[in-house]
């Protein structure tokens, strides 16, 4: 039996994610201020570990596993299958790893809620964060293609 190549355009696309994940890491999410005396700081998802590692060190290890790693690892797995360098029974491990990789878009909304309905602050939504999301949902899409592609 011989192994089915990926089709070129989900491994172009997986592999541009490589480059997108580590710019929507460094773009700005959010745009937050307290009260409207202050101007608004931009956070990224950068920004926000560094501070969140002076605080709480257990829950910068977690949120960085979700940001960073399982997002970046899911991707460099899926390229391996691709290529025929890893089995394609890594699948539903990689589709795991995407699904940790939603956690962080899922907390950063929430958080975005209750600073808003709290109305002591004001926060804005950046352009980084449509793109965390749009490479998180795209990574998501390309497990799926591929493992229906294995499977075909």
């Amino acid at each position: 039996m011989t192994a089915q190549r990926a089709h070129p355009a989900l491994v172009a696309a997986n592999l541009s994610l490589l480059i997108l994940f580590p710019v929507a890491w460094v773009a700005p999410l959010l745009r937050a201020g307290f009260l409207p005396l202050f101007g608004l700081s931009e956070i990224s998802v950068l920004s926000g570990l560094q501070a969140l590692w002076g605080k709480d060190m257990f829950l910068a290890l977690i949120v960085t596993a979700f940001a960073l790693f399982a997002p970046y690892l899911k991707t460099i797995g899926l390229a391996l299958v691709h290529f025929g360098l890893a089995s394609p029974r890594l699948l539903p491990a990689l589709g795991v790893l995407g699904k940790l990789a939603m956690a962080d878009i899922f907390l950063i909304a929430l958080y975005i809620v209750v600073i808003k309905g709290i109305g002591v602050g004001r926060v804005e939504v950046a352009w980084g964060l449509y793109l965390l999301t749009a490479c998180v949902l795209a990574s998501l899409a390309l497990s799926v293609l591929s493992g229906r592609r294995r499977a075909a």
